[in-house]
């Protein structure tokens, strides 16, 4: 496996293992042991970079992760994430970025993750009512103890990043970044170069419409977080296969898969970018590792970006209230 360098120095594999889905997002899964064998299957393929938070779950996300990683902890590097109110309900209940919150959000998280240290802290949402500058500051305090690595943010608007790397470097940003929901080029992509911050896009298939598998007539299960997503809707899917459809022509063209061509893309963008798909299924985390071998010209790149720019994706991304939470 290929590596990529986060900020300041984080080394981490070019490809990154999402771990949400095997908690949330998606309805019912494999078990917990063979969640543990895939995680672990991911190391053997030469994945060191996994991603978690605690309010997958809640927190068993964060346990599963810690039990996976415990035997191989010195080969990995974990990120995580603060900010939210949890309370009795799966669903946060809102954003929470107290410095004496996060201080007790990752004493919590290491005893999950089973570690001394989080090698990747990120704010997971900002919080309208706590200024940047004083989350930085925290972090950079528990930087100072030797608790956490590195300082990341997700869905955080430029100015916000600018504010908080000034108090502490960032090291990466996390952002959802495909083909079909492109808005961190405007100005987030532009900051990380100007800054020298490593970026880590979630849902980097598209919470697996760019693999090509999902059509309008696709039925997800109960507890499946696309069935209220905007961009899930029928019609919206049947308008949507138009980016699989290009991404379908040049894996046609490649030999490869649809998944591995939206990765690649991702890849040839930056140097410092770093996808983090998930999957419940090893076939498809050995497809999603595989991008890493495909070389897309200046050509191929040219030509997907002109045939994307002829398309209009349907349909936002969360509903409303969830877009809310975002800081973009």
């Amino acid at each position: 496996m290929r590596t990529r360098t986060l900020g300041n120095g984080l080394q981490v594999s070019a490809i990154g293992y999402g771990a949400m889905g095997m908690s949330q997002g998606y309805g019912p899964g494999p078990d917990r042991a063979a969640n543990i064998a895939l995680l672990r299957a991911a190391i053997e393929r030469g994945v060191t970079f996994f991603d978690t938070a605690e309010v997958y779950g809640p927190y068993v996300n964060e346990e599963l992760v810690g039990e996976a990683l415990e035997p191989l902890r010195d080969q990995v590097v974990i990120a995580t994430k603060f900010g939210f109110t949890i309370g009795g309900s799966v669903q946060p209940r809102g954003v929470d970025s107290r410095p004496e919150h996060i201080r007790e959000v990752v004493e919590a998280s290491l005893r999950r993750l089973r570690t001394d240290r989080i090698d990747l802290l990120y704010q997971h949402r900002v919080d309208p009512g706590v200024p940047i500058e004083e989350v930085a500051g925290a972090v950079r305090e528990l930087i100072a103890a030797g608790k956490v690595k590195h300082f990341g943010m997700s869905e955080a608007a430029a100015a916000t990043v600018r504010r908080a790397h000034a108090v502490q470097p960032v090291t990466a940003l996390q952002y959802e970044y495909s083909l079909w929901w492109r808005r961190p080029e405007a100005d987030i992509l532009p900051l990380a170069a100007e800054l020298g911050i490593g970026f880590v896009p979630f849902s980097p298939l598209g919470r697996g419409f760019l693999t090509g598998t999902i059509t309008q007539e696709t039925a997800f299960t109960e507890g499946d977080m696309r069935n209220s997503l905007p961009r899930f809707g029928a019609e919206a899917r049947e308008a949507n296969q138009a980016v699989v459809d290009l991404l379908r022509r040049k894996a046609a063209d490649k030999g490869r898969t649809t998944a591995q061509i939206a990765l690649a893309w991702l890849l040839a963008q930056q140097p410092w970018i770093v996808p983090i798909p998930g999957t419940r299924r090893l076939e498809r985390l050995e497809e999603n590792l595989g991008s890493t071998e495909v070389e897309l010209t200046a050509d191929d790149l040219r030509e997907i970006d002109e045939a994307a720019s002829k398309i209009e994706i349907q349909g936002e991304r969360y509903s409303e209230q969830a877009e809310r939470m975002t800081n973009l």
